[in-house]
């Protein structure tokens, strides 16, 4: 490609970003970039206990998540190939905001902005959204046992937080173009002309 291209797909769990971003990279022949979950050591004791666990399963995402953007900004935007991701670090913000205590959300933030201040940034952001049942339901049939103690309660405010900050996003960053699609009035894995409505108007980004 002449020019660098960064695709993130972003949204709540359960809402289809790995599915959305591999049909993607299929189609195009871009490079994949899925981000690291159940590796997290900390995570099933997040779900049980999220106070107690937030800092460290945070930290650990934040981390990670670190490395693979700049390993993306390395092997891949500096050669000017093109990436899509199923998730972009901005997403730690949302997470760390919601579960962490005042003190460690300052911590946390200031070790944020010293990592990410030379991230690459994405040219488009996916954004998927669905209501609370379409998420569990997708949570549930994706299998993960992990998952399984996730409170409803928890991902509602994990989705009213995206919403906030995909808003202020847009508002900070207006010459990246955020294309929202809602997950329950498209099901872009079981549905061909779902997924073909979706790459019609990635297109017209593109």
């Amino acid at each position: 490609m002449n020019t660098t291209l960064f695709i993130a797909v972003e949204g709540p769990i359960g809402i289809g970003k790995t599915s959305l971003a591999k049909a993607i990279s299929e189609h195009y022949q871009f490079a994949l970039f899925e981000e690291i979950v159940e590796e997290n050591p900390f995570l099933g004791n997040f779900y049980e206990n999220i106070e107690e666990w937030s800092f460290q399963t945070e930290m650990f995402f934040l981390c990670h998540r670190f490395k693979q953007l700049e390993d993306i900004d390395e092997q891949f935007l500096k050669e000017k190939k093109a990436v899509v991701a199923d998730y972009h670090i901005f997403k730690n913000q949302i997470f760390a905001g919601q579960t962490l205590r005042s003190e460690h959300f300052k911590k946390y933030m200031a070790i944020y902005e010293i990592l990410t201040a030379n991230m690459p940034k994405p040219n488009i952001i996916i954004y998927l959204t669905a209501s609370i049942e379409t998420i569990m339901e997708r949570i549930s049939m994706r299998g993960r046992e992990i998952e399984k103690q996730i409170d409803p309660a928890y991902l509602m405010k994990l989705s009213q937080n995206y919403d906030h900050f995909i808003a202020e996003f847009e508002r900070l960053h207006p010459n990246i173009p955020v294309l929202r699609f809602n997950g329950d009035e498209l099901d872009f894995v079981a549905n061909e002309k779902d997924l073909s409505f979706i790459f019609s108007h990635l297109e017209k980004s593109l």
